[in-house]
Parts: structure tokens; C-alpha cells; sequence
């Protein structure tokens, strides 16, 4: 009985260390910081995740710069990316599209890429705002910060039709990206098929959303790139 109580014991240190090491978008392998990193396109700003942050990564440890007129993101630690100046209230969409064109070329499995609305407080400790994410392998999350990580379709996200499949590593694969605010629902549509839909008041509430109004932009897990175009708000 004392081996058995030992092994477990030991089983759930290392399932807790473990867990302590993933970041909001499932880690399972160590940011790298990218060369010549920073920010050079006028007017935005980013944050990476806490638990980068610990780690030792900065903001310069990933890339956003123009790419024609879209955005180029390579991440480096996880991080989000907004300008102050774009901001979207009651009833909006916000969209754009994520385009990645060597699946998997800076990690060992998929990581997701996607829009962010209802910042509020960005920059700092107290930060919130929901996104939603897709993966080149068709499966998408939808999470946020408020200020602590918060997750809305489980751990793992879930798959659907809606997401595009890369033929394979190295293959090039795209998705539109939406999240809407209308009425009393919040939803998320992945190539133009709704995916995940919310009680507006399931999310502005304690520990998860201060309003619904507020900046949007886009977030980026760790070790990925993309080139993000067509990011625009429209009334609904």
C-alpha cells in the first residue's frame, strides 16, 4: 500500500507540473523566440500570455510587420496583438482572414491563430476579451481572459466541417475567422458557417467579460505564422 500511495503521489506531481507549463493554448513544446522579432507596423501593440512572460519571453520575442496590406504574425511566445484605435460596440462582426502558409513549419503539431473583440483593459494585469481560434487540422477553440484564462468548448476545442484541413505539413491552408455580437448572442463563424454560439450574459459577467464593446484585434499561439488580411469590423 505505502508503493502504491508513493506512485501516486508522484503520478500527480508530474501531472501538475505539466499542467502548470501549458499556456491558454496547449503548449507541448517550448516557445522559441523568433529573430529580429518586435513590432514595426505603426499604431499596434501586443501582450504576450503570463506564463511567457515567466518563461522569459518578451513582446520582441515574436513578429508582427506588414505583409502588402495585411498583417504577418510569427510567434515566439503566444500573444495578441491590437491597435487602440479599433474598437467595435453593440451589435458588430468583426472578421478576417488567417492564411498559414507552411502548415506546421515552426512546431511539431497544430496551434491556432484567430480574432480577438471585447478587449478591455489590454496591457494590463486586469486585461479582458474573448477569441476565436482555428487550426489548420479543422478544429477551432473559443476562449478569453477576464483576467485569468477562461475556456468556452473544452480543453482541446472541438472539430468541425466549417475549419480547412492542410493537405499536409508544409502545405498552405486559410480560414476566415468571424466573432459577432448580436442581440443576446455572441458567436463565431469559420468560413462563413457559425460554429459556436453564446448567452451574451453567460459571458459579460465575473471572471470573464467586462462588456462586450471594447478593442478587437488578433491572437496567436506560440511557435506559428500566418498573414492575417481583410481584418474589419461591419454593424450588424
Amino acid at each position: 500500500m505505502r508503493y502504491v500511495s508513493a506512485f501516486t503521489l508522484v503520478l500527480l506531481a508530474v501531472l501538475i507540473v505539466t499542467t502548470a507549463n501549458f499556456s491558454q493554448d496547449k503548449p507541448m513544446e517550448s516557445s522559441r523566440g523568433v529573430a529580429g522579432g518586435g513590432i514595426s507596423v505603426p499604431g499596434w501593440t501586443g501582450k504576450i500570455d503570463a506564463k511567457e512572460e515567466a518563461a522569459g519571453m518578451t513582446l520582441n520575442s515574436a513578429k508582427l510587420e506588414k505583409e502588402g496590406n495585411g498583417l504577418h504574425v510569427t510567434t515566439g511566445p503566444a500573444v495578441t496583438y491590437w491597435n487602440p484605435k479599433n474598437t467595435a460596440k453593440g451589435d458588430y462582426t468583426v472578421t478576417a482572414t488567417f492564411t498559414e502558409p507552411k502548415y506546421m513549419n515552426l512546431n511539431s503539431h497544430p496551434h491556432p491563430y484567430g480574432v480577438v473583440i471585447a478587449g478591455n483593459d489590454l496591457g494590463t494585469d486586469q486585461q479582458s476579451y474573448l477569441y476565436c481560434a482555428a487550426y489548420g487540422n479543422g478544429k477551432f477553440i473559443v476562449r478569453g481572459f477576464g483576467p485569468e484564462p477562461f475556456q468556452l468548448n473544452g480543453p482541446r476545442g472541438a472539430e468541425n466541417a466549417a475549419v480547412n484541413k492542410a493537405a499536409g505539413q508544409g502545405q498552405p491552408v486559410t480560414q476566415e475567422i468571424a466573432l459577432s455580437v448580436k442581440g443576446d448572442k455572441v458567436e463565431c463563424a469559420i468560413n462563413k458557417q457559425v460554429v459556436a454560439s453564446y448567452n451574451k450574459a453567460d459571458l459579460v459577467t465575473a471572471g470573464k467579460l467586462k462588456s462586450t464593446d471594447g478593442v478587437y484585434g488578433v491572437r496567436f499561439a506560440h511557435n506559428t505564422e500566418a498573414i492575417v488580411t481583410g481584418l474589419k469590423v461591419t454593424k450588424n
